[in-house]
């Protein structure tokens, strides 16, 4: 009994020892309160903390139940991004023409702008991404090559992903939603447009009085009806159905919002796109003889995409690195999709599809960290599917191995600061969830906490997860 105690005393005189004993037990006495919460009388709810420089686990409480991480998925679609196309990487948009161009600048043929991922072409976010300035930069590449008239077509080439640009798990009430905007090689402004409203009084119709920018080859019928107020927003646009142009407007807006808007996916961007450059040609009296088109609207008229056979312009997209501080920041879903296709090894060989992304996903974290792919149970890269299942565990175990990295610095620049802590949020149907580092004490701490199926407020939740992880300060 004796050399029992003494050895005790003994562990705890090792310096940090008594220390890192304490932190776990003020760790586990906050995750039992919050466990104990009537809020998550019916919840799951798992929580990890690794030491981000060792690994070594300095708290658990079911690491290995797979929960929604809502949109902390976006940290480990920014962190495989990383490994694998490093920190420096540009996506690339090609500008080019098919045909032969006459001694009098008559070009017969067709302009083509073909994606090959950006999501950024026409982003408001950078200067060198915004419309007008992509906009003069084909005009200008145009009138470089000699080109005054346009025998033929603008055309957005959108075939260099498959033809399924919703990942499956989605919800069908995301899908016309900006948040909710498909992925396509051939983006633009994000994807979006907004619409705007005109309200009245409670339970009384809406109408739309515009969109921004205009949309002239699309038609809005509302069902949207004036909310009371504090129900705030629920209105939900439709994508048009195939050979329709309607998009629906349905569910409530609360009569006490104050933006009189909502915003909306935009159906087919390389069409878009391909009409928003045939509109700039006319006005600056180079005269294109027929209508946009896009691979979509080619192939529903069974026409082949043709192909180019001279370069014009190429455009890159601003640095990965600058890509992830606004998909983190603004957790914008379309940003991580893009990123999980680009991941794919090999698109050559392997069809640029969501569920091919996945899979990439899942074998890359397989061979670099021995990682489960069934601790990585996902349909997308941004977590806006709600059948999406991830362990805190392997959460973690990813977050710490980017500690080390290089481009750390950039990853951890790029996660917002709730409660005083750099962490990437995520929300998504009774699920809420956090991820991201701490420092305790000198000690570099990495963690992931998900609570599913609470009951309540969302702010009552995640005030009572900020109290487990105040332990970490």
């Amino acid at each position: 009994m004796r050399m029992k105690r003494a050895w005790l005393v003994s562990l705890l005189l090792i310096p940090g020892f008594a220390h890192a004993q304490t932190l776990q037990q003020q760790i586990q006495t906050a995750f039992n309160r919050l466990q104990q919460d009537t809020q998550c009388r019916y919840a799951s709810v798992s929580l990890t903390v690794l030491d981000a420089k060792t690994g070594e686990q300095v708290f658990t409480a079911n690491p290995n139940m797979g929960l929604a991480p809502g949109s902390t998925m976006k940290a480990i679609t920014s962190i495989t991004a990383l490994n694998v196309l490093g920190k420096d990487y540009r996506f690339k948009t090609a500008f080019s023409y098919r045909g032969t161009i006459t001694a009098d600048g008559t070009l017969n043929g067709d302009v083509i702008i073909r994606g090959y991922g950006d999501p950024t072409l026409g982003s408001w976010r950078w200067e060198t991404t915004k419309e007008a300035y992509i906009r003069n930069q084909f005009v200008a590449a145009i009138r470089k090559a000699g080109i005054k008239k346009i025998n033929g077509r603008v055309i957005g080439d959108d075939s260099f992903f498959g033809t399924q640009s919703i990942p499956d798990g989605w919800i069908y009430q995301d899908l016309g939603t900006y948040y909710g905007a498909g992925t396509t090689p051939l983006c633009w402004h994000e994807n979006q447009f907004s619409i705007r409203l005109r309200t009245g009084e409670a339970n009384t119709p809406i109408g739309v009085t515009g969109t921004s920018p205009e949309m002239p080859y699309l038609a809005f019928k509302s069902e949207l009806v004036n909310g009371e107020a504090h129900t705030g927003d629920q209105a939900y646009p439709y994508l048009p159905t195939i050979n329709s142009n309607i998009m629906y407007l349905r569910g409530t807006y609360a009569v006490d919002q104050t933006k009189k808007k909502i915003d909306a996916a935009i159906p087919d961007p390389a069409f878009d796109i391909a009409y928003r450059l045939t509109d700039t040609l006319q006005r600056l009296g180079i005269t294109v003889s027929s209508t946009p088109e896009s691979a979509t609207t080619l192939k529903n008229k069974n026409q082949p995409i043709p192909q180019s056979t001279a370069q014009l312009l190429t455009i890159n997209s601003p640095l990965l690195t600058e890509i992830l501080y606004w998909q983190n920041h603004i957790s914008i879903n379309l940003y991580a999709e893009q990123l999980l296709l680009a991941v794919i090894p090999s698109p050559s060989t392997m069809q640029v599809t969501t569920n091919n992304g996945v899979t990439a996903l899942q074998n890359f974290w397989a061979k670099k960290a021995g990682i489960d792919k069934h601790t990585l149970n996902v349909f997308d890269g941004s977590g806006l599917a709600p059948g999406n299942r991830v362990t805190t565990l392997t959460m973690s175990r990813i977050l710490q191995s980017a500690a080390g990295e290089t481009w750390f610095k950039d990853f951890y620049d790029s996660l917002p600061v709730y409660n005083n802590i750099h962490m990437k949020s995520g929300s998504i149907n009774s699920a809420q969830a956090y991820t991201g580092y701490q420092t305790h004490d000198g000690r570099q701490l990495c963690f992931s906490i998900i609570v599913n199926n609470y009951n309540g407020t969302g702010s009552g939740i995640r005030a009572k997860m900020f109290k487990v992880l105040d332990e970490l300060k």
